[in-house]
């Protein structure tokens, strides 16, 4: 009989292991994003205060997107939080790719993130 592979769970294991060794304060906060099969969030986040700094999602309907699941859609969303970072003043992070494989539409988002002059 064969197991079935809890990907789920394991990407969830991944993300513990790395929450342990990572963590964002208000000058540096942690740049956390979750991928679902239609959406994209990104949130910058002071762990040390507990609170969410800026946050960007394809559900906001500002950004005029065709379509939210595509690569398209998470470089708006990278662009989006850069933006916002500049504008609290944040310039550096740390990022919290959530145990995702960084590839595809997390990758998108990192690196238009970084365009928009993000450091990490």
């Amino acid at each position: 009989m064969f197991k079935k592979i809890d990907r789920q769970g394991n990407r969830k294991a991944r993300q513990a292991r790395v929450r342990q060794k990572i963590n964002g304060t208000e000058s540096k906060p942690r740049l956390a994003i979750y991928r679902s099969a239609h959406h994209i969030y990104a949130q910058l986040i002071d762990d040390v205060n507990g609170k969410t700094l800026a946050s960007a999602s394809t559900l906001d309907k500002s950004l005029g997107l065709e379509s939210t699941k595509n690569i398209e859609a998470a470089k708006a969303i990278g662009k989006s939080i850069g933006e916002k970072a500049k504008a609290n003043g944040i310039e550096e992070v740390v990022f919290d790719r959530a145990g995702y494989v960084y590839h595809g539409r997390v990758a998108a988002l990192a690196e238009a993130a970084r365009e928009a002059g993000l450091k990490f």
